[in-house]
């Protein structure tokens, strides 16, 4: 920083040449001025010159660009930021080593000497040191010397330049004079090149009388020999100076006369003129040259000097068209070039020049519009017209050019509108009589016609250059103001639509190239890739695509080749393959976009649909199963049949991703068609031979296998797609193909990891968070090598680093309790590791527990990971570790994220006895003293310990338990939370349940209970109680509590069971009793489940004594009662191997809002089975049910993950977006956490209170509510979600943390604001489970 200092401050000194002295030089300093002189040597003074010149030899043209010598000063002032080749100079790297030599001792010195003043508190930070030494150093008497002695030294270095500078000048002077007497142009050549032979040789300084004698020279009325002398001499003067000369308005003048000069060479030499001047002069001098030469050809074309027919053609090697191409070619190289700079500049210059170029383009040829106009011109040589796009990319041009279009010059776009109509006229009229193609591209191709193009060639060029105008144009708001344009010959004017439509139309009725050309177009001007370009554009543009595209009519244009094949109508298409995948391609980006899509769903006016026009996603769907199904005859047999198939299938999939795009779907049974065509192509893919070397015709059969690979990868991509919502995923399952799709998800997730974008990577986080989330889709991610390649990679993060090569440094040593290094793989496992998923894989699998453990074992599943980083209980476990803290610290905090889902805490529980193995873990963390055990040893690992174990030996809400800290605080007393190791847990732990008061004198309520005691059974009997339940929920919810709670749902839920129209489910005679479950007994999860749910009860003092016995007979008849309703089936997965595999959490809360008492809750639940809620908030209620299809018990997974979770995300979506993206930002779902919530009752996540209010909340108001809940759990955390989103930790956050601060009352006038909007679509889904055929 210092040395960059102090060579700014010699180039400074440098730059200024022989200037004036910065101060007056006191004695001394000139005594030291002849001390340092000595330092530099003639042979160094000689040195220095000889690189100084190369320095001003390497940036002379940037000086010789500046307008004045103030401009030339600064530019050499600052050239170290401007000049990338600065350092590499060899007068900077002489003076950066003379500045060295020189200060570096001081530098060192005061470095010392400010580090110590640092160390001992009197200075504070980096920038304050470097601060304190620049300044020390330069006021040191070495850098005053060295300063006086470098200035002097260039002084004298600087002035031999200028001596040298003006005898070359004054020899080159007599040279020449014979030839020219006021000025030099020797060194003049065709190009303007400057010489080698001395710096600024190249120009000639002139003034202003000089310059006005080149004016008049260059009078047409002068001799042509006087002309071109003078042009010789203007060529070789600076451009700036001629632009600012008084003579320039003459000179200018004349040189635009003299562009119609009849001889070429001397016209062209003013052409490169102008272009010397638009490279090297500003854009403020640059307009004057550029509308003058726009003037010219507008006088040209107007005056009729180039009237040349459309028929005729144009021959380019003319030379007098190849000179006026050279001109329209200047001008559209500075079109281009401009819009960089102009912004720099007042508006009106930019104006200017908008102005005389759409004047120019404007012009059309007064004989007949059959001849050439200017626009052809530019179109030939700018057939794209990205000038049009340079210009009216910023809003500053874009604001000038749409107005003057609109004001002025609407006859260049009526123009570009009608010869886009004209070509399809053409296009459309040459199908409709024969197949001839005759496009420019094609042409273009062949070489053939190189310097000349034919008359249809210009019309196609001029068209091309249309569409692309009118293109730009349409994606600006003030661009489609312009329309309707009113045309000559057409009575209607072209609206935006039309012009859409005519776009789309052009794509399936312009000539295209070859099939086989497909994959090798480079550069294609066909209209159908030129029309989709256009259209993509449109969809990229929010604004410009709702306005523009997103219309019926447009839909329809687009459809319209697709709905003649499926109605078999005749059509006249040139390349039907072709079409029909520029088709797709536009189809798929307008699905991607969410009023797009729901254009294609529901078309764009609801009011104006009808039986006999169907929906787009209609025609898109059944056209897509015809193709997979191989019915469309007229593609039978094409090589692009696999393209198109997979264009249209991804259309497909670009809606059925979405919730509403495949509720809409379903009916369509796509999922079936695309798995029957993915088993067609598998068949085919495993007949066809592999190449052998020197076999016959080897590329057709790699061809044909390629097309195959192609689309059976396409197939199964799109099959994989649909488990991106639960409902997809239940779909899915119901192809038999999950396994086939995850091994082909893990295969590409494979190949493609170091290219895979983020958005790639969410998107397969979310699809494998989805499958974990249910036990077919664990297996899946199992038998697919996908758990073994996570563990793999965790454990070598943990262990083993990232690579096995030289290490040059020590790792450091992890400051957080889970390194950045392994956070990924942390989140990926709490994503995996659902109940479901759990249960799948560790189900009745015991722990290895070996005696040794080699230091090169690695482990390869789940069952692995605890063994080796969470039940360390042997010696070999913890020396088998080489990051012992670290790893058993990753495990611990695993395993605190997993015991928050209940069931799993049960399992782990019951099969490994975590506790107890964590308790021996603490037993063993105490100090040892001379009086026996001391007390316990505080590190990281021991709180973590403790940690986990009060929350997996504590049930409660945010309010009922309170969990130790993590970390330590600071003070005298670090870690006041008291550790154990033996049961029960210390009482800090738990809070005091406050007393609540008696609430049973109230209005709302009593009037509640009446309505329940007596129900006059008519038809608004339930509606009235669920209102005069919502009016106590919201005014006073803390009533509806204890035996009150009790009352009203018992209840209710009885006379709803006693209605044929509100029962939902058949259930019969209950034959289970006391005495035939006697001989029964409970799994050991079961008996630790009824244990927690005791001890909670106690807590909340809602149980008494014997309550352990009372609870277990409850399950054990609810167990009993479920199997009479139950179906047989065959099945490999554990969960369907016998009762329910997890704990009933509902009837527990049952039991615990009943006060314990047996019959009662038995008979509620016999009562609630018969409901249609008795679905949603029991779960063990449909396990393996007889009311189910067998295709849903075959797949394990529960209704409320299809419909209730799937909703929850619909829901999410459209009601949260924000944190709806947040969740798929993390690779996380929402229905996962809402699964786990929903299953355990929201046991640990909310107060007892809430979680009686969300029981009765659903079964007063319907099993919808269970969504509007969830929703309502999302609003309340929509800013900590978003905080954790940005911390990469919201599965974490989710899971571990409990709800605080919500009430079920606060929010049930937003739920009910969710009932009207989407209670008709819930309910209905919600009442087809039992013919779920999806």
């Amino acid at each position: 920083m210092l040395l960059g200092a102090l060579r700014d401050s010699a180039a400074a000194a440098v730059a200024t040449g022989c200037g004036a002295e910065r101060r007056a030089g006191s004695p001394d300093e000139e005594g030291g001025q002849r001390r340092k002189m000595s330092h530099f040597t003639s042979e160094d003074e000689a040195l220095l010159q000889s690189m100084l010149r190369q320095l001003l030899q390497s940036v002379k043209e940037k000086i010789t660009g500046a307008p004045s010598v103030e401009c030339a000063e600064e530019i050499l002032l600052h050239l170290e930021e401007t000049d990338e080749n600065f350092h590499n100079y060899e007068f900077v790297k002489y003076l950066r080593q003379y500045i060295n030599n020189t200060l570096g001792s001081v530098i060192e010195e005061e470095t010392e000497k400010c580090t110590s003043a640092q160390n001992q508190g009197e200075v504070s930070g980096y920038d304050t040191l470097v601060q304190r030494v620049t300044k020390k150093t330069r006021e040191s008497k070495e850098y005053r010397e060295m300063m006086l002695a470098l200035k002097n030294v260039m002084m004298v270095v600087v002035e031999s330049l200028i001596n040298k500078f003006e005898e070359d000048r004054m020899h080159n002077k007599e040279l020449d004079s014979k030839t020219y007497k006021e000025c030099q142009s020797g060194y003049y050549t065709d190009n303007c090149s400057d010489s080698d032979s001395s710096f600024n040789q190249s120009y000639t300084f002139m003034n202003q009388e000089q310059l006005q004698l080149l004016a008049e020279r260059l009078d047409p009325i002068q001799p042509k020999e006087v002309r071109q002398e003078a042009l010789q001499t203007l060529c070789s003067a600076p451009p700036s100076d001629i632009l600012n000369s008084e003579s320039w308005p003459s000179l200018r003048k004349h040189l635009t006369m003299s562009l119609s000069d009849p001889d070429a060479t001397f016209s062209e030499k003013i052409l490169r003129f102008y272009a010397k001047t638009f490279s090297s002069s500003p854009f403020n001098m640059t307009r004057e040259v550029y509308t003058s030469l726009a003037k010219h050809l507008e006088l040209c074309f107007l005056s009729g000097e180039y009237y040349l027919p459309i028929s005729a053609g144009l021959d380019v090697s003319n030379t007098d068209i190849n000179h006026l191409l050279k001109k329209v070619r200047l001008l559209n190289e500075y079109q281009k070039e401009a819009p960089s700079f102009w912004i720099r500049h007042p508006e009106k210059y930019m104006e200017e020049i908008v102005e005389c170029t759409l004047s120019l383009l404007s012009v059309k040829c007064e004989p007949s519009p059959e001849f050439l106009s200017p626009v052809y011109f530019l179109a030939l040589l700018d057939i794209k017209a990205v000038w049009f796009k340079k210009w009216t990319h910023a809003y500053y041009s874009r604001t000038v050019v749409l107005r003057l279009l609109e004001k002025k010059y609407k006859s260049l776009i009526n123009a570009a509108v009608q010869q886009c109509l004209d070509y399809f006229e053409f296009c459309k009229s040459a199908v409709d009589r024969t197949p001839r193609v005759s496009i420019f591209s094609q042409q273009r191709c062949s070489e053939k016609q190189k310097f000349s193009y034919t008359g249809p060639d210009l019309q196609y060029i001029y068209f091309v250059h249309s569409l692309c105008l009118l293109g730009r144009l349409l994606i600006y708001k003030q661009g489609r103001n312009l329309f309707p344009v009113q045309l000559k010959n057409r009575k209607d004017r072209v609206s935006l639509s039309d012009l859409l439509i005519l776009f789309t139309e052009l794509i399936y009725y312009s000539p295209s190239y070859p099939k086989t050309a497909l994959t090798v177009q480079t550069d294609n001007y066909s209209p159908a890739s030129l029309v989709t370009e256009i259209l993509q554009v449109f969809c990229d543009q929010m604004g410009s695509a709702a306005e523009c595209l997103y219309t019926d009519a447009v839909i329809d244009a687009l459809l319209h080749p697709v709905q003649s094949l499926l109605s078999g109508t005749e059509m006249h298409i040139n390349c039907l393959e072709t079409t029909l995948i520029h088709v797709a391609d536009i189809l798929a980006r307008i699905a991607a976009v969410e009023d797009g899509l729901s254009l294609l769903l529901y078309g764009g006016n609801e009011n104006s649909s009808k039986e006999d026009s169907p929906t787009a996603v209609h025609v898109i769907v059944e056209f897509t199963k015809n193709l997979l199904h191989d019915d469309i005859s007229l593609l039978s047999g094409s090589e692009l049949l696999p393209v198109v198939k997979g264009a249209f299938i991804f259309v497909c999939r670009q809606m059925y991703r979405t919730y509403e795009g495949l509720q809409v779907l379903i009916p369509y049974g796509l999922h079936e068609s695309i798995a029957e065509a993915w088993k067609k192509t598998s068949l085919l893919s495993e007949r066809i031979p592999t190449p052998v070397t020197g076999a016959n015709s080897p590329s057709s059969i790699s061809q044909e296998s390629k097309h195959i690979s192609l689309l059976e990868e396409t197939l199964l991509d799109a099959l994989l797609n649909f488990s991106a919502t639960p409902k997809g995923l239940f779909l899915l399952h119901s192809t038999g193909t999950m396994n086939d799709c995850v091994t082909f998800m893990f295969s590409s997730i494979s190949k493609k990891k170091q290219q895979a974008s983020e958005c790639e990577e969410f998107g397969n986080g979310v699809i494998v968070t989805q499958m974990a989330t249910t036990p077919t889709g664990a297996v899946a991610l199992q038998s697919s090598g996908f758990i073994k390649a996570l563990v793999t990679e965790l454990w070598a993060l943990l262990e083993c680093g990232k690579d096995d090569v030289r290490i040059t440094q020590p790792r450091y040593t992890p400051v957080d309790p889970i390194d950045q290094s392994c956070q990924k793989s942390f989140l990926s496992l709490i994503n995996l590791l659902t109940y479901p998923a759990v249960f799948e894989l560790l189900s009745k699998q015991d722990m290895p527990n070996k005696r040794v453990y080699s230091l090169r074992e690695i482990p390869t599943d789940i069952i692995d990971i605890i063994d080796r980083l969470i039940i360390l209980n042997s010696e070999a476990k913890i020396h088998s570790l080489f990051s012992y803290e670290q790893a058993h610290i990753f495990g611990l905090r695993l395993l605190n994220v997993l015991c928050c889902e209940l069931d799993t805490l049960l399992l782990l529980e019951t099969q490994y006895k975590v506790s107890q193995v964590l308790l021996t873990a603490q037993e063993e963390n105490v100090i040892e003293t001379s009086e026996g055990a001391g007390g316990f040893i505080i590190d990281g690992v021991s709180i973590e310990r403790n940690h986990v174990l009060v929350r997996i030996n504590l049930i409660g809400g945010p309010e009922e338990r309170i969990l130790p800290l993590r970390a330590l605080d600071k003070g005298s007393d670090p870690y006041p939370w008291p550790m154990f190791s033996s049961f029960p847990l210390p009482k800090c732990y738990r809070s005091k349940i406050p007393r609540k008061a008696d609430f049973r004198q109230d209005n709302d309520l009593d009037k509640l209970l009446s309505l329940l005691k007596n129900p006059d059974k008519q038809t608004g009997w339930a509606e009235n109680c669920r209102k005069q339940f919502c009016k106590v929920m919201k005014a006073k919810p803390d009533i509806i509590s204890g035996t009150i709670l009790a009352e009203l749902i018992e209840k209710f839920v009885s006379h709803l069971s006693e209605s044929p129209s509100d029962c939902y489910f058949s259930t019969g005679d209950n034959k289970a009793t006391d005495a035939n479950v006697k001989n029964e007994s409970l799994s050991s999860v079961q008996q630790l489940g009824v244990e927690m749910t005791v001890r909670y009860g106690k807590y909340l003092n809602l149980l008494k004594e014997h309550a352990e016995n009372e609870l277990s007979l409850v399950l054990m008849n609810c167990e009993k009662f479920l199997k009479q309703q139950q179906t047989t089936v065959v099945s490999s997965l554990c969960c369907l191997q016998g009762a329910y595999a997890g704990y009933d959490w509902f009837a527990s809360s049952v039991f615990l809002i009943m006060s314990g008492d047996r019959e009662k809750t038995l008979t509620f639940l016999q009562r609630f089975s018969r409901l249609l809620i008795s679905a949603f908030l029991w779960l063990p209620r449909l396990h393996i049910s007889m009311h189910l299809p067998i295709t849903t018990v075959e797949s394990g997974i529960h209704p409320v993950y299809f419909c209730s979770a799937h909703y929850i995300e619909r829901l999410l979506k459209a009601e949260l977006p924000l944190v709806s993206s947040a969740f798929h930002m993390s690779g996380f779902t929402p229905s996962q956490i809402c699964l786990q919530w929903i299953t355990q009752c929201f046991w640990n996540y909310m107060d007892w209170s809430e979680i009686c209010h969300y029981i009765a909340t659903c079964i007063f108001l319907g099993p919808d509510y269970q969504i509007y809940m969830c929703i309502a759990v999302f609003r309340h955390l929509q800013q900590d979600i978003l905080k954790h989103t940005e911390a990469q930790d919201l599965q974490v956050f989710l899971k571990e943390e409990a709800i605080h601060g919500f009430r079920v009352s606060d929010y049930l006038a937003y739920m009910e604001s969710l009932e009207p909007i989407y209670r008709p679509v819930l309910l209905k889904d919600m009442r087809n489970i039992r013919v779920q055929n999806a």
